[in-house]
């Protein structure tokens, strides 16, 4: 299983960890400062934390290896170290690199070098955009309560062809689709014998909790 770097563990940098962990990947966490790493590993929000200066290339090169395709640097404040750490992951090999920005200039320079996406984070971005690289194909909407939340799904494979009610969400998930966008239109409170086509987006109201199961069996 590939896995995820987390580099700079501030707030943005413990968010991103914490969800990726939860959500069952495979989390190396980086910071220079000793105690916020050892507060990751209290925490148990990574599969394992390291102190280390990210501002020296053998070191970085010696820990990050193939087991790793993607990377978040969440070093906003110190626009020198998240280039440096940038172009050192970017000749390392690994495919993703988000990088957290303080101000659009910085968003710019760390693009040119290398970062496949910049964020500006305030701290409740941090779990969408962790959510947002994991399961590419789940967008979430609103949050009707505790319990329910409204998503749009790209129909997986296996929904092709089928229709409402042989996919029977509603007694598995808990799940209710309310619209179906199709390249053509958008089907909205579409019949039971509607068939699901390829590349259909789905407009879902869905409980919370099931969809953790939903996205286990469907691998989103």
């Amino acid at each position: 299983m590939a896995g995820y770097l987390v580099i700079g563990l501030g707030t943005f940098g413990r968010s991103i960890a914490q969800t990726l962990y939860e959500n069952g990947k495979m989390v190396l966490a980086i910071d220079q400062q000793e105690e916020r790493v050892q507060k990751v590993i209290d925490d148990e929000i990574a599969s394992d934390a390291i102190t280390l200066d990210v501002t020296d290339e053998n070191s970085i090169k010696k820990v990050v290896n193939d087991d790793f395709n993607t990377a978040f640097v969440c070093i906003g404040k110190n626009t020198q170290s998240s280039v440096f750490i940038t172009v050192i992951l970017k000749e390392i090999g690994i495919k993703t690199i988000i990088c957290k920005a303080k101000n659009e200039l910085q968003g710019k320079i760390l693009k040119k070098i290398g970062a496949t996406s910049v964020v500006y984070p305030e701290e409740t971005m941090a779990k969408e955009t962790a959510l947002g690289v994991i399961r590419p194909n789940i967008t979430e909407h609103f949050k009707f309560s505790e319990k329910y939340r409204m998503f749009e799904i790209k129909a997986p494979k296996d929904f092709v062809g089928k229709n409402l009610i042989e996919l029977n969400l509603r007694n598995k998930y808990e799940m209710n689709i309310i619209g179906i966008k199709s390249k053509e239109e958008l089907n909205i409170m579409p019949l039971p014998n509607t068939a699901i086509s390829e590349s259909d987006i789905l407009l879902v109201i869905a409980n919370i909790e099931k969809m953790a199961l939903f996205w286990k069996k469907y691998n989103l």
